[in-house]
């Protein structure tokens, strides 16, 4: 009971010292204080619904059979907007706050907005090595249901929260992406409610045209229902040799290196300054040496950028045996290391011990709770970008992240871009090596500033036949966005499946300059 009255005693406290400072002054200087003692409660809960809803719909296999009839309302839904007069566009009506792109979507709050319930595992074809899954379907839950059956995904984007259909929509890499290319370049079918209503199935050789124009188009050209992916056998660990090196160049020519070697599974580097990095290099194996087990992924361990961060400053190569899982979302539990700004103290041994089970707090959640000050806070004094290079423009790439942003870490993750038609391919007829360059966090560049600064990364990742990740923040104009992509395609399908009216272009829904 005297416990109680403490915890008591405590709240009521810390409710008084916040009406005292008032709740925006907390939430802008202090915002640890409310992630604590509010958001990482609300994301434990968030996680066992979610838990406990796959655990039940795999214990009913509800999700096969209420799919069709849950892709028929999506598609009366449609119908029903055509009847109206198709008078708006149409989008998902998920929350904008519950994505985990940072932007805010307020053309959720004027388009028709179409409820797209579908967050299921439906087949596991292992003859065919395909899964096939709803939109909503997350990276944490993928994994989660396919490990035990011996199988995994070729790519698996870093987030739990991240989910397939922003993963097609958008794109998304992990550091296997140098063998199996983006996302995307995983995926062997899409099925989608196109602008009449009616439900279609498009692969490289059905329907080819918007099987390749799907990736990248931020659901302008129909609503994703299912898709299939490739599956590969899953191993017990991911063998793990640290590497630090010194020197820019000798960080780029290692980086490529590696990069290039197929027998890699994984290739990472995390650079900490303009002249130290990390490279990370990994092999599946189901072998290990127990007392080079690292279950980086408990929550007690140290954040993954700060453990690989110790043998920079011991200046000591070494080797580790990571259980795969724990590998595939290393840096989820301090989101890469954005969390270090918001919980400043959130890898000090005893807050990981004490409360590190229920850390990360959600990213949606984070989102729906920051009002507009620390929207606009972020906005002016925080980047979160992820720029596509040519791996052979990487140090000059490097150069100019350092001269306009001056943010660090910095992730290096390589992969292979085809030459596939859609919006993203290399410039020429060959498949080309390129390295996705992400910076998050406060810029240090003393001449930094959001809009002028960004324009002028965006003019850069251009002039080299790059590509911005379209989840963050882009400031081109229209010419500009299209000259960066491909757009010949795109157009053409757009009106030829009369969506021009149903949808808005992608560069009218995601970039700044459309949106303000």
């Amino acid at each position: 009971m005297s416990a109680l009255w403490s915890v008591g005693a405590g709240l009521l406290l810390l409710l008084l010292w916040v009406r005292h400072r008032g709740l925006e002054a907390v939430l802008v200087h202090h915002r640890w204080v409310f992630v604590c003692f509010f958001l990482l409660p609300l994301s434990i809960l968030f996680d066992i619904y979610y838990q406990l809803r796959a655990w039940a719909v795999w214990r009913l296999h509800s999700a096969p059979r209420q799919h069709a009839q849950r892709v028929r309302h999506i598609q009366e839904q449609v119908r029903e907007w055509k009847k109206e007069g198709s008078r708006r566009y149409m989008c998902t009506g998920r929350p904008g706050w519950l994505t985990v792109s940072l932007r805010v979507g307020k053309y959720k709050k004027t388009h028709k907005n179409i409820m797209i319930n579908l967050m299921d595992v439906l087949e596991v074809d292992s003859e065919r090595q395909v899964v096939r899954v709803e939109p909503l379907v997350s990276m944490g839950q993928l994994t989660a249901y396919l490990n035990p059956m011996g199988w995994t995904i070729p790519v698996v984007p870093e987030l739990d929260d991240l989910t397939v259909g922003g993963l097609i929509m958008g794109t998304g890499i992990e550091s296997s992406s140098h063998i199996y290319g983006l996302f995307q370049h995983t995926c062997v079918a899409y099925e989608l409610v196109l602008a009449d209503g009616s439900l279609v199935r498009c692969s490289p050789t059905e329907n080819s045209d918007l099987f390749y124009a799907v990736p990248w188009s931020c659901g302008t050209l129909g609503f994703l229902v299912a898709a299939e992916i490739k599956m590969i056998p899953a191993k017990k660990y991911v063998k793990i040799h640290y590497e630090p090196v010194r020197g820019l160049q000798k960080i780029c020519e290692k980086f490529t290196e590696e990069s290039k070697k197929k027998e890699n599974s994984f290739v990472e580097g995390l650079m900490y300054s303009l002249d130290e990095a990390v490279i990370m290099t990994g092999v599946l194996t189901d072998e290990a040496e127990q007392s080079k087990i690292n279950r980086i992924g408990n929550y007690y361990k140290p954040w993954f950028f700060k453990h690989v961060e110790k043998y920079l400053k011991a200046d000591r190569t070494g080797v580790e045996y990571i259980p795969s899982r724990h590998y595939y979302h290393r840096h989820t539990r301090s989101i890469f290391w954005e969390l270090q700004d918001i919980i400043p103290f959130g890898n000090n041994p005893v807050f990981r011990y004490l409360f590190g089970w229920m850390v990360p707090p959600k990213i949606s959640l984070l989102k729906l709770t920051q009002g507009e000050a620390i929207r606009k806070l972020y906005e002016q004094h925080h980047v979160v970008q992820d720029m596509l290079v040519p791996m052979k423009s990487l140090e000059k790439s490097i150069q100019t992240f350092h001269v306009d942003l001056n943010v660090y870490p910095i992730w290096l993750c390589p992969f292979i871009l085809p030459n596939n038609p859609g919006m993203v391919h290399p410039k020429g007829n060959e498949a080309e090596l390129y390295v996705d360059i992400g910076a998050y966090g406060e810029p240090k560049s003393k001449q930094f500033e959001a809009r002028a600064s960004m324009r002028q990364m965006e003019k850069f990742v251009r002039s080299v036949h790059g590509f911005q990740m379209l989840y963050a923040d882009c400031y081109m104009t229209r010419e500009e966005f299209w000259d960066m992509f491909d757009g010949s395609l795109y157009h053409k399908l757009r009106e030829e499946m009369n969506c021009k009216d149903a949808f808005p272009e992608v560069y009218d829904k995601i970039c700044k300059a459309a949106r303000h």
